[in-house]
């Protein structure tokens, strides 16, 4: 049970690290303070830039995750949809995308 906790927990902290960055470039690009949303593609959206086609479809594809990872109502289901696997690829395409954020500062 630990196990499945950890790759839940490690696709939510992702989240909330992509979420920093992107509040980061929202606020070095629009010189405002950003929205207290957790939505990645609304606050990339807000800053004008275009992303390459993988880190697009990544950032999607995470945006989703988080309600569930946030907010689980069922805990025990929720654990069996991040295996292990998946969740790694998630984490380079995670260190891509932050790559890629950090580029445009």
């Amino acid at each position: 049970m630990f196990r499945g906790r950890r790759y839940f927990y490690a696709v939510f902290v992702l989240h909330l690290a992509i979420e920093k960055a992107l509040k980061g470039l929202y606020q070095h690009r629009l010189a405002e303070v950003p929205p207290k949303v957790h939505n990645l593609t609304y606050l990339l959206g807000k800053t004008g830039l275009v992303t390459p086609d993988a880190v697009g479809v990544f950032l999607m594809g995470l945006n989703s995750t988080h309600v569930v990872t946030r907010y689980p109502e069922d805990l025990a289901t929720i654990q069996g949809t991040f295996p292990r696997k998946e969740v790694k690829e998630m984490l380079e395409q995670g260190k891509e995308a932050l790559e890629w954020i950090r580029q445009q500062l």
